[in-house]
């Protein structure tokens, strides 16, 4: 025999049914999917935000800490000790410690007839691995007479900002590169005259770096002392922005630069109401759900007695469950569909109105917004469709 198509059968099942407990479970969902697929942006962008605030070097973020001076500690060796890089070194969330040890014997700089200048100053020098900019041969061996260092790119825009005052010439970064510095270096134990030439710029690091060889050769052979413990140590993490590293140094009463982890500082508590939003959506969509559920039900039991005639006559439970369920399929298409352009177009506008179309975010969702949208409307048929199987499984 052949069977009427569903909408002839449909009427039998829509006995007085009430559907506004359908339409408050559809806006449900549609409020719940909003609420989650904002939460997964919102965090997708922060993360985006926060990953710009330091410069990066292979994955990985590079910050100087110092020790805080206050007036009960001032006259006290403020400088880290063997054992706080040791501590340090040993926190999950930093992959590395490096001191930036300097020099213990007077230094002046001079640029020659080129530029008539001198002034003091202070040589440092860091593992390489720190540095964002190392270029080749930035090393240095007893017995040679040039000294490669690397200038901080502030330092030269200080120096150009100053110089017209003091009827000194500005410097490019290229003709600052030619020019020849005198380094004359002087201690207890002696003293000598280098030729040095800065062969790089950093961005990160504002000091004036010398090769580590030189430095710790020059304090014995001027000084005859090593080289000092640093006053301020660089770390390596994989996020400079971690809750847990801010504490740890906020507890350890060491200063960290606050431009760099400024967005970092409430990055926990952005977290966690993007979190809780997150989770009432789920809340929400669950709740819809399971309301849903509850109106199928009530359809179920108002059309019983017809929906065990046709099961009587011949209709699967299967085939019925189907036509039933879908039905609905559409209307969680629209739902969801309705909540994705709703997210996108609050994306389009957090992008280009508050956040004034910054380059590390996207005006577009992020492709796993997407995909979760995909899953909720997936979960959604399925759900629907195991139910009404259920219910009508249970009939038969």
């Amino acid at each position: 025999m052949k069977r009427p198509s569903f909408h002839i059968i449909r009427p039998l099942l829509l006995t007085g049914a009430r559907s506004s407990s359908r339409w408050f479970s559809y806006i449900g969902l549609g409020i719940g999917v909003l609420l989650l697929l904002l939460a997964q942006q919102l965090y997708i962008d922060i993360q985006a935000l926060v990953k710009q605030t330091s410069i990066r070097k292979n994955g990985f973020d590079y910050i100087s800490i110092t020790k805080q001076i206050t007036n009960e500690n001032m006259g006290r060796d403020n400088r880290f000790s063997p054992a706080d890089l040791d501590s340090l070194r040993q926190q999950s969330f930093i992959q590395g410690a490096a001191p930036l040890t300097s020099n213990r014997f007077e230094v002046v700089a001079t640029a020659g007839d080129q530029i008539p200048f001198a002034s003091d100053i202070f040589l440092e020098a860091l593992d390489n691995e720190f540095i964002d900019t190392v270029p080749p041969g930035f090393d240095w061996q007893p017995g040679q007479a040039t000294v490669p260092l690397i200038f901080s790119s502030d330092f030269l825009e200080m120096y150009n900002v100053f110089a017209p005052s003091y009827g000194l010439p500005q410097l490019s970064m290229e003709t600052a590169s030619n020019v020849v510095i005198g380094l004359r270096c002087e201690g207890q134990k002696g003293g000598a005259t280098f030729r040095a030439q800065i062969v790089a710029f950093s961005d990160r690091i504002n000091s004036l770096l010398a090769p580590k060889e030189f430095l710790d050769w020059a304090n014995l052979e001027f000084e005859g002392l090593p080289s000092a413990n640093a006053s301020r140590v660089y770390l390596k993490t994989t996020d400079a922005n971690n809750p847990d590293l801010l504490q740890h140094l906020t507890q350890k009463s060491y200063r960290v630069n606050k431009e760099k982890t400024a967005f970092g500082r409430s990055k926990q508590i952005l977290q966690g109401v993007i979190a809780g939003l997150g989770i009432f959506g789920v809340l929400v969509v669950a709740l819809a759900l399971l309301l849903f559920s509850f109106y199928l039900q009530l359809m179920v039991a108002r059309s019983r007695d017809n929906l065990q005639l046709l099961l009587t006559i011949g209709y699967r439970p299967d085939w019925l469950s189907k036509q039933v369920a879908r039905r609905f399929i559409p209307v969680y298409l629209a739902v969801v569909s309705a909540a994705l352009a709703a997210t996108q177009l609050m994306q389009y506008g957090f992008h280009q109105f508050v956040m004034y179309n910054r380059p590390e975010l996207s005006s577009l969702l992020h492709p796993s917004v997407w995909v979760t949208a995909i899953v909720l409307t997936g979960l959604s048929i399925f759900t629907n469709m195991r139910m009404v199987r259920k219910l009508l499984y249970g009939l038969s």
